[in-house]
C-alpha cells in the first residue's frame, strides 16, 4: 500500500529536502518533453522547426499550468483531510477529482484541435513555421487525456506525501520520449510532427505505468468506484482551492505568450532564440517550482492539523534553501547562458539571442526563489484566492505592459524585453510578503503549541 507522509511531526528540514528532492527530478523529467524535442528537432531541423515546436510546447504548458492548477485542489484538500485523519473524505476527494477532470479532458480536446490554426495565428508565428506549429499542436491535443491523467495523479500523489512513485513513472515515459524523437524526428526527418508524436506516446506510457503502481500497490484511503462521483461538498472545496490557482497559472502563462508573440514578430531568429531561452528557464525554475510544490504537501497537512508555527517555519527552510541555489543559478545563467543555448541549437545567432533574453531570468532566479515558496505556503493554507491575485496583478499590470514598453525602446533586445519577468516576480514578492505580515496577524491559535525546546528540536 502506498505510504502516507506524515509532515505534522519531528522534524523539519531533513524531511522537506527529502520530499522536494523526487519532485525536482520528476519535473526535471517532465520538462524534459518538451525540452527534449526542442533539442532533437534543433539538431536535425532548421530554424523554422525550432521556433514551431517552442511557440507550440508554449501553448500547450499554457493548458498545462490550467490543468496542474486545478489539481492543486485535488493536493491541497487531500492533504488537510489526512491531517485531520479523514480517511474516507480523502477518498472521495479524488473521486470528485476523476469526475471534474474527464469533462475538462473532453473539452480541452475538442478545442485544441478544433482551433488550433486560429490559436498559431493569435501567436503571430512566422509564416515558415505556421503549418508545423498547427500540426504540433492537432497532434498534442488528441493527446490531452493524458497531459489531464498525468497531473491528476501527480496530484493525488503529492497529497500523500509521495513524491517518489511520480518520479519512477516519468523517467520511465522520459526514456520514451527521447527514443521516440531520435525515431520520428531524427530517422523519418518528420520535425515538429514527429516531436508531437514522441511527447504523447511518452505521456500514455506515464500515465499506464501510474494506473499499473497504483492498482498493484493500494492507496491508504477509502476508495471504490461509488467514489467517481460529483461529491457536492467536497467537489466545489476542489473548485474553491484549484480554480483561482488554475486561473493565476493560466493568466500568468498568457502573459509569457504575449511575451513570445514580440518575440515572434521580430523575426524566426528572435522567435527561435526566444524558443530555445524559455526550454533552459523551464529546467531553471525547476528548484524553487519543486519548491513550492513540497511546501504546499508539507503546509496542507500542518493547516490541517493545526501546527500553525510549523507551517510558518516550512516556509523559511524553504526560502533559505531555494534561495542558496538561485544565487548558483544567476551565475550560470547570466554569465554562461551561451553555453547552455548550444546543448539546443547550432545555429550561432539563435544561440546569442538566446543568452541575451536568458540574463533577465537569470535574475529573476534570486526573486523565484523566495516568491514560489511563498506561493506554496499559502497555497498549502488554501488562500488560493490571493495566490491567483498577486499572480494576476503581476502579470497583467507588470509583465505585458514592461515588456511591451521595452519591445518599442531602441535599440529593441530580448534582454530588455525580458526585464518585464524580473519587475514582476519582485511586485509580487511585495505582495506576498504583505499578505504574509497580515495573516500572521490575524493566525488562530494552535491546538498544539510549538515550545522553544521542539523549535530547536524540529531544525
Amino acid at each position: 500500500m502506498t505510504k502516507v507522509s506524515n509532515f505534522t511531526e519531528g522534524k523539519i528540514f531533513s524531511p522537506l529536502v527529502k520530499f522536494t528532492i523526487p519532485i525536482l527530478m520528476a519535473l526535471f523529467l517532465q520538462t524534459m518533453y518538451g525540452a527534449v524535442d526542442l533539442l532533437i528537432v534543433g539538431q536535425f531541423g532548421s530554424a523554422a522547426d525550432v521556433s514551431a515546436v517552442s511557440t507550440g510546447s508554449q501553448i500547450m504548458s499554457s493548458i498545462t499550468a490550467m490543468i496542474n492548477g486545478l489539481t492543486m485542489g485535488i493536493t491541497i484538500l487531500i492533504g488537510q483531510k489526512l491531517g485531520e485523519g479523514n480517511k474516507k473524505d480523502a477518498g472521495n476527494v479524488v473521486g470528485s477529482g476523476i469526475s471534474i477532470f474527464t469533462i475538462i479532458a473532453i473539452i480541452t480536446t475538442i478545442v485544441v484541435v478544433i482551433f488550433s490554426s486560429y490559436i498559431t495565428a493569435l501567436m503571430q508565428a512566422p509564416a515558415e513555421a505556421f503549418n508545423s506549429t498547427v500540426s504540433y499542436l492537432k497532434i498534442c491535443g488528441i493527446g490531452s487525456i493524458f497531459i489531464v491523467a498525468y497531473n491528476v495523479i501527480g496530484g493525488v500523489f503529492r497529497g500523500l506525501g509521495d513524491s517518489k512513485t511520480p518520479l519512477i513513472t516519468v523517467f520511465i515515459a522520459c526514456v520514451v520520449n527521447i527514443i521516440g524523437d531520435l525515431i520520428f524526428v531524427g530517422v523519418f526527418k518528420m520535425a515538429a510532427t514527429g516531436a508531437a508524436y514522441a511527447t504523447v506516446l511518452a505521456q500514455a506510457i506515464s500515465v499506464i505505468l501510474s494506473l499499473i503502481l497504483i492498482k498493484r500497490n493500494g492507496v491508504p484511503f477509502e476508495f471504490s468506484r461509488k467514489s467517481i462521483k460529483f461529491h457536492k461538498t467536497l467537489t466545489s472545496q476542489i473548485i474553491k482551492f484549484g480554480a483561482p490557482i488554475s486561473i493565476q497559472g493560466v493568466l500568468v502563462n498568457l502573459s509569457f505568450l504575449v511575451i513570445m508573440m514580440i518575440g515572434n514578430s521580430m523575426g524566426v531568429v528572435a522567435s527561435a532564440g526566444m524558443g530555445v531561452a524559455q526550454k533552459l528557464v523551464g529546467f531553471i525554475m525547476l528548484i524553487p517550482l519543486s519548491f513550492s510544490q513540497a511546501v504546499s504537501a508539507f503546509v496542507a497537512q500542518n493547516y490541517g492539523a493545526k501546527k500553525y508555527n510549523r507551517a510558518k517555519k516550512v516556509l523559511l527552510y524553504s526560502v533559505a534553501t531555494s534561495l542558496a541555489c538561485g544565487i548558483v543559478m544567476f551565475y550560470i545563467t547570466f554569465f554562461h547562458g551561451n553555453l547552455l543555448s548550444q546543448i539546443f541549437t547550432k545555429d550561432e545567432a539563435v544561440i546569442l539571442a538566446s543568452w541575451d533574453y536568458m540574463k533577465s531570468y537569470g535574475i529573476d532566479c534570486l526573486f523565484t526563489a523566495i516568491m514560489f515558496c511563498m506561493v506554496g505556503y499559502f497555497n498549502g493554507c488554501g488562500k488560493t484566492t490571493f495566490v491567483m491575485i498577486q499572480g494576476v496583478i503581476g502579470a497583467f499590470c507588470v509583465r505585458i505592459p514592461v515588456s511591451y514598453l521595452m519591445s518599442k525602446i531602441e535599440p529593441v533586445s530580448l534582454f530588455k524585453v525580458g526585464l518585464a519577468t524580473p519587475a514582476s516576480t519582485l511586485v509580487q514578492i511585495i505582495l506576498c510578503v504583505s499578505f504574509f505580515i497580515f495573516l500572521s496577524k490575524k493566525s488562530p491559535k494552535e491546538d498544539d503549541p510549538i515550545d522553544t525546546y521542539q523549535e530547536i528540536q524540529a531544525l
